[in-house]
């Protein structure tokens, strides 16, 4: 058999990130089994349509680095791969259902329904359709009076859904509503979309959330009804956040496109997500894979039943990993739109700016968590910096004086430094504290707060190199500025 899976998003929204760790286990499913990636799109939802979705999607997806082997944009022998386009398709197989006597036409208004989910609420019961049209002589609905058309669910006996990682599920057919499968407008309903399409594009395994096991028996008895063989069903669990709560929103970041912007690396979240709730193995310590490794290793059996956990902290973890293993060449070409964002550079770099841009990279590769922390990291080297207060320039147990004294010998140093690279200054820094009677830490916090208004910064010295002689000097000298004001407003006191 040659495995066939789909994704088959809904453009009502932007699918989070619990939506598309499903989506990888699907696609690595398929890939490990050499088999087919289908992409269909169910826009039956018409109310709900959001413009946008479906490019956020697919460009979603393929900054994951995922392809799909069939689908609206590449094509395939089972299209339109958009529900919209096969409305004619499900309003021939509702009406085969209906021939057959297995679904009949329903006309009860809404206001009729509605007074009998009220009265079912009052005594108790579960709010279902009462079945007042089904069992009515055929032809009493006419065809082209406005109806919906219901599944004639069996009163008694049991729907059994076999699991591949959970084993049989059972259900009460008298517990299951005569679904509508065709709507009022011909439009078809979820279940029966689904069911067609799974069908007829010859899906053999449905790869989806355990939230989705309750409402399963009703397309059960429809591919029974058709007498369609169901695919094979593995529903995983959902993602949770650290707070043990359903993902959602308060979570942070939850669409794919959020984390892009968040400057997460595609292939560190396609990692990450792969080993959201599934393991290569017992004592499997490896959590770096490849793709090409996650490919070969992946096993649908050892998915983990418990429910998954978002961590932000392992996330950033393995981001930083990533981070930390790109070329600097490639860590500076994905650095350059976050920047550039930030409005801190042109896009496309301008040439003259390359140089200072290759000197940040490597004094930050170790320090990134995502790719824009760089923005917090160097921006005092794109844009002024404020005037530092004079507690900032004032050395730890030093007086105003000697940090005003050390101050003008970093001028005198730097200004006088033939080649200003890091490699060149770090040495004869040093040699200053020490004929400063300073120990390294004292001089050099002055400098950094001086030149770069912050506490933490990248490296000092390849910090001096990246802004640059001229610009060092005039930060200096109104640090400078700073001190000479200071001492001279006490000593007026």
């Amino acid at each position: 058999m040659t495995v066939r899976v789909r994704f088959a998003p809904s453009p009502t929204g932007h699918p989070h990130i619990g939506n598309i760790r499903t989506v990888v286990f699907n696609w690595l499913f398929a890939r490990q089994q050499h088999g087919q990636f289908v992409l269909r799109i169910e826009d039956t939802d018409r109310t709900r349509y959001v413009e946008d979705a479906l490019q956020v999607i697919t460009s979603g997806l393929r900054w994951l680095g995922m392809d799909w082997d069939e689908g609206p944009e590449v094509g395939g022998d089972y299209g339109p791969y958009v529900q919209s386009e096969r409305t004619a398709i499900y309003q021939e197989k509702a009406e085969e259902l209906v021939a057959m006597g297995k679904a009949y036409r329903c006309d009860c208004t809404p206001e009729r329904l509605e007074q009998v989910r009220e009265a079912q609420r009052a005594r108790g019961e579960t709010p279902m359709y009462d079945g007042r049209c089904r069992n009515r002589p055929v032809g009493e609905v006419s065809p082209d009076q406005p109806h919906v058309i219901r599944l004639k669910v069996p009163r008694e006996g049991v729907t059994v859904m076999h699991d591949i990682l959970r084993g049989d599920i059972v259900f009460e057919n008298r517990l299951l509503d005569d679904q509508v499968l065709l709507k009022s407008d011909r439009f078809p309903t979820y279940h029966l979309a689904v069911v067609v399409d799974d069908h007829m594009m010859g899906i053999t395994h449905v790869m989806r959330g355990d939230d989705w096991i309750s409402s399963e028996p009703k397309r059960l008895l429809m591919y029974e009804a058709f007498g369609w063989e169901p695919p094979v069903y593995a529903h995983v669990p959902l993602v949770l956040g650290t707070d043990g709560k359903k993902l959602g929103k308060r979570h942070g970041a939850v669409s794919i496109d959020e984390f892009r912007r968040q400057g997460y690396l595609p292939e560190a979240v396609f990692n990450f997500l792969a080993l959201l709730g599934w393991a290569p193995g017992l004592g499997e310590e490896q959590e770096i894979f490849t793709r090409e490794e996650l490919i070969e290793r992946f096993d649908i059996t050892r998915i983990n039943l418990a429910p998954a956990v978002f961590s932000y902290d392992k996330l950033n973890w393995m981001n930083g990993a990533y981070i930390r293993a790109l070329p600097p060449e490639e860590l500076l070409e994905r650095l350059i739109p976050f920047w550039a964002d930030a409005g801190l550079i042109e896009t496309p770099a301008p040439a003259e700016i390359l140089p200072t841009l290759r000197v940040l990279v490597p004094l930050v590769q170790e320090r990134l968590k995502t790719l824009r922390d760089v923005v917090e990291l160097t921006d005092f080297v794109f844009t002024d910096i404020a005037v530092p207060p004079v507690e900032k320039v004032i050395g730890s147990k030093m007086t105003a004086e000697q940090s005003l004294d050390a101050i003008r010998r970093v001028q005198a140093l730097l200004a006088g430094i033939a080649h200003f690279e890091a490699t060149a200054m770090e040495i004869p820094m040093r040699r200053l504290a020490d004929d400063l009677g300073l120990k390294a830490g004292q001089l050099f916090g002055i400098v950094r707060n001086a030149v770069t208004g912050k506490e933490v910064s990248p490296p000092l010295f390849g910090s001096i190199e990246a802004l640059g002689r001229a610009k060092t000097l005039k930060r200096l000298e109104i640090a400078e500025e700073v001190l000479v004001q200071h001492i001279q407003t006490q000593e007026a006191h």
